[in-house]
């Protein structure tokens, strides 16, 4: 899942409200739609209703970019995870294009729902795998890192499936 790409979206519709500003770049349908015209996927039916959520959405991650901007990583997680909440991501295992296997949004619900979904996963995939990601997990062993380590070692062929992370 390239969470950079993700997260982008996050920035984007933070971004289209410029708070000494009066301009709204959620005014409209067409507004929207320019915003995310390089993801067909959100550009679709763009109702009224999507863009009241997508306002609401807009000011809970700008309060999220604050606390981050303070270093309140509590914050950041308490509001983080209340968005997940609200906005559960689903997630599907996929391959396209010649690319290997990787992760993608399942792109069911509203417009307002699959821009949510996007966000958030940006954002908690960079918080969970950036350079200090080792201090959300429990141990070593829950890691992204060492999973994916764990699952490439040698004597672990592609018919044997991935490493279990479950406790024994």
């Amino acid at each position: 899942m390239d969470f950079t790409s993700y997260a982008d979206l996050a920035v984007r519709l933070v971004n289209t409200a410029e708070p000494a500003s009066r301009d709204d770049g959620l005014a409209s349908v067409e507004s929207y739609r320019e915003l995310v015209a390089d993801r067909p996927h959100l550009a679709g039916r763009v109702t009224r209703s999507d863009l009241d959520v997508l306002r609401l959405l807009r000011e809970e991650l700008r309060l999220i970019f604050a606390a981050a901007a303070r270093h309140d990583e509590g914050q950041v997680i308490d509001r983080l995870n209340a968005l997940l909440t609200r906005h559960p991501i689903h997630q599907q295992i996929t391959r396209h294009d010649g690319k290997r296997w990787h992760m993608h949004l399942v792109g069911s619900g509203s417009v307002a729902d699959r821009h949510a979904a996007a966000a958030i996963a940006g954002l908690t995939g960079l918080l969970v795998t950036g350079p200090a990601a080792d201090k959300y997990y429990c141990s070593h062993r829950c890691t992204p890192k060492a999973n994916v380590r764990a699952l490439r070692a040698p004597g672990r062929g592609s018919d044997q499936g991935p490493a279990s992370t479950a406790a024994s």
